[in-house]
This record gives C-alpha cells, structure tokens and sequence, in this order.
C-alpha cells in the first residue's frame, strides 16, 4: 500500500518504520514546515491517510482527506464533539474514515475487558469507581481519549453512573473530588514526563480495592494498531471505530 501521513512527530516517525517493515511506502509526509504540500493531488497519490496532529487541525486535515477521496485513519483525540457532523459528511460524500482514542491492540483489549467488568461491577452498588491517566506532559487534551473511551464503557454498563467528570492533578497531590456527584465518574488526569500512557480503573469499597490497569511501555503498540487500521479500511467506504476492527466476540 502507499500510505500518507498527516504529522511527522514522534508518532509519525514511528508509523513511518512499522509501516515500511511491513512493506508499505510512505508517499506523504506533511508536518508545521510543508503545509503547502498538503493538496489533493498529493494525497490521492496514496491508498489511506494516517492522520496524527492537533485538536486544532484535524477537522481540517479530515476535510483534505474527503476533498481527496482517500481513506483516513485518525489518530488525534480531542474533537469528538464534531463527530455526528463528521460522520454525517463522511457518509453524504461517500468518503472513508476510521478513529480511535487509542489504536493499540492492548488498549482495546482493556475497553473490552473494562465494559465486561463494568457490567459484572453494577450488581454490586457498594463500589464506587474512577479512572486515573497518566501522559507525558507534551499530550494536549486532557482527559485522555483513551481515558474518555474507559469512562464512557463503565457509563453504559453501570446504571447508577451517569457522566464523567475531569480533574487535571500535579503529581505528588490528590485530586479534590468533594464536589463529586454519586452519578459522575472521576477521571484523575496527571502529566508526567516521558510517560506514553498509563490508564487505571479503581472500583473501591469499605473492605477492598479493585483495580484493572494497563501500561505502555512505549508508542509502537499505538503505531502498530495505526497501520493496521489502514490495511484494514483500504477498499472499504464508510464511518468506522475501531471497534469494528477489533470483532472480540467474548
């Protein structure tokens, strides 16, 4: 496949060496210092975008991707509230786009396991339950979209909790959580340097603790899981998340 990138920092570096290991050619790599580049004639140029930037640019860099016709697999978290509207254009178009808050095949594994966990956890009211994320202090959105997916996994299978609520905290301190509704979700956001990603469920009580946690050692697992997305949404039209791609069937 000829794949194009849309950001070539860390992670796009990454990608760009998995994704020529297993035999795919970059054609495009667009960063800050050749935004020129980015036109629809050098993007059609490939077989499926992998986007990795901001929150502040993505939504355009989708629409280069639609303007073009090419599959996009979107990494960047951050703007999910524009998602009906992205879907919807996406669909009207006929164009192809797939996102995840988190590519990683063990992360996936995780929500799964989480909404399964989640489910079991609602017989028993007396454990409440929070969320705590931990990112390298370069990450700009807070929560974590890979903390929000968590959050909203346990939302949907526990009835008791209703929303999810966000407290950014400085390492070595506690998150104030006075003001915590029984209804709301904490997630507990810290910034801590060279951290690629850390994300824990806590479902606490009187006489114990429960915790479910899943670390990355480091970006090639999310890399990984980014290439795998492109080979996987060539040659298909439509919205997708990622869970249409990871079938666990248990």
């Amino acid at each position: 496949m000829n794949i194009a990138l849309l950001g070539y920092g860390k992670m796009g570096k990454i990608i760009e060496k998995i994704a020529t290991d297993r035999k795919h050619n970059i054609v495009l790599k667009i960063d800050h210092d050749n935004q020129h580049e980015l036109t629809a004639e050098n993007l059609k140029k490939a077989d499926a975008i992998i986007e990795f930037t901001t929150p502040a640019s993505v939504l355009s860099n989708i629409q280069h991707c639609f303007d073009a016709g090419v599959p996009v697999v979107v990494g960047t978290t951050g703007w999910y509230e524009h998602l009906p509207q992205v879907k919807q254009n996406c669909i009207e178009t006929g164009n192809t786009l797939l996102y995840a808050s988190n590519f990683s095949v063990g992360v996936n594994i995780f929500f799964h396991i989480n909404r399964k966990l989640a489910k079991l956890m609602n017989n028993y009211p007396y454990y409440d339950v929070q969320v705590e994320e931990i990112h390298h202090t370069q990450k700009l959105d807070s929560p974590s979209g890979t903390a929000i997916t968590i959050a909203e996994g346990i939302i949907e299978n526990v009835d008791r909790k209703k929303e999810w609520v966000n407290v950014l905290t400085a390492e070595g301190n506690d998150a104030d959580d006075s003001s915590l509704r029984n209804n709301q979700v904490l997630i507990e956001s810290f910034r801590i340097d060279s951290v690629p990603g850390t994300h824990t469920v806590i479902y606490d009580s009187e006489v114990d603790t429960i915790e479910f946690k899943h670390t990355a050692h480091n970006r090639n697992g999310f890399a990984l899981g980014a290439v795998l997305a492109a080979e996987w949404v060539h040659n298909k039209k439509g919205f997708f998340s990622v869970e249409e791609m990871f079938n666990f069937d248990i």
